[in-house]
């Protein structure tokens, strides 16, 4: 008798395994069966980049959106930023200033290249853009977001915002295109004005790591609608070195 049931825990345990190797199968070759969505340069410029990649949070993006740059730049100048401060230092220091999180040199160049690379995204895409510059400190300042539209919402994630590196070793005769060792940076804060326009705000931290985002969610269409374009974009400017 206890033969018989031994044997018949035997096989159901063999039956377990069995059922979970075969869902285990199905689950990896269902992940091997999704497709991936391929980097795609779209201005590249020293350390400036503007490339299409594979959007985790969203498979239902509205692209391709037609955006010139000028309406681009027009919301890029509503976006605003300042320092996040804790309750003792706002009592030493008080709120920290809202200043842009764009400037016009900035947006002279990320939004002709933001424009060109929602008009080629698919609804698997979201477009990265990172800027980078020398300060007259010798520090490397870089502004680094993601950029999708989903339907009359224009998503804007941004985990840099003029974020300030000390300058690293001389590797000028080297790789001029090395960027200097990034530090961890103080967090930040931000949001669109004005904020009648701005459906959603959200803080999001990656684990074990200093990354910050602020996602901004904006109602673009009816934010342009109401705002005064701000001219100094031509829409038909000219995108400059390594356009694909």
């Amino acid at each position: 008798m206890n033969h018989i049931r031994h044997s018949g825990n035997s096989h159901n345990l063999q039956s377990i395994r069995a059922l979970f190797i075969l869902l285990s199968l199905t689950v990896i070759a269902g992940c091997a069966s999704q497709p991936v969505s391929p980097q795609k340069a779209i201005y590249e410029s020293g350390l400036n980049t503007v490339r299409l990649e594979g959007d985790p949070d969203s498979t239902s993006n509205t692209h391709p959106t037609a955006l010139t740059p000028t309406e681009l730049g027009t919301v890029l100048r509503g976006v605003r930023s300042w320092e996040r401060r804790n309750v003792i230092h706002q009592l030493f220091s008080g709120q920290a200033d809202r200043t842009r999180a764009f400037r016009d040199e900035e947006i002279i160049v990320l939004a002709p290249a933001l424009s060109k690379a929602l008009a080629q995204a698919t609804p698997t895409q979201r477009v990265y853009f990172h800027l980078s510059h020398a300060t007259d400190q010798g520090e490397e300042e870089t502004t680094t977001g993601w950029l999708a539209v989903r339907g009359t919402i224009l998503s804007l994630s941004l985990s840099e915002i003029h974020d300030r590196h000390s300058p690293g070793p001389d590797i000028s005769k080297y790789d001029r295109q090395m960027p200097n060792v990034p530090e961890r940076t103080a967090a930040f804060d931000a949001t669109f004005e004005p904020e009648e326009f701005l459906a959603r705000v959200s803080s999001r931290w990656a684990l074990f790591a200093p990354d910050q985002r602020e996602e901004l969610q904006i109602r673009y269409r009816e934010a342009l609608s109401a705002m005064p374009i701000q001219p100094g974009l031509d829409p038909g400017r000219t995108l400059k070195p390594s356009q694909p």
